[in-house]
């Protein structure tokens, strides 16, 4: 319970304080808290090319694999999480219920992949997409006269 008002001892001191600047790092230090951390930086992916496909790792640490969304749409792949957790607990003397909901997407621009045939794992809070690569279209070399 007393994590839910982040303040730390560096605050402590904030209206002794004769600075401009003390509402900025007072802010600074009030999202940084590991209470908003979870969706402050929702999706981590690393993207890695081989000679055959290039593959997505997205970390989607504590997400229910039927909560994610993959989709493609006018050459962007789209990964979005959609996650509403509800807790009731009761016992004899208290009751508690505890809901939270967040949603989050990334977006990913394709070029020279074969769209039907990505191919998605997820594995232990790990989201693996495998986008087999196109062969590049030959381009030709067209001179336009001026007129």
């Amino acid at each position: 319970m007393f994590g839910l008002v982040p303040f730390s001892r560096r605050n402590a001191n904030l209206a002794k304080r004769n600075d401009f600047f003390w509402l900025d790092r007072f802010f600074e230090d009030f999202f940084n808290d590991p209470f908003f951390s979870r969706w402050s930086t929702p999706m981590r992916a690393d993207i890695r090319e081989t000679d055959k496909e290039w593959i997505i790792d997205a970390e989607l640490p504590g997400v229910d694999k039927n909560s994610i969304n993959i989709e493609v749409n006018d050459g962007y792949l789209t990964i979005s999480v959609e996650q509403n957790e509800e807790l009731n607990e009761e016992r004899e003397n208290y009751v508690r219920r505890e809901r939270s909901y967040g949603s989050f997407s990334r977006s990913f621009y394709l070029n020279n992949v074969k769209e039907e045939d990505i191919k998605a794992v997820y594995k232990d809070g790990i989201l693996t997409i495998t986008l087999p690569k196109a062969k590049p279209d030959n381009k030709r070399k067209i001179q336009v006269d001026i007129q």
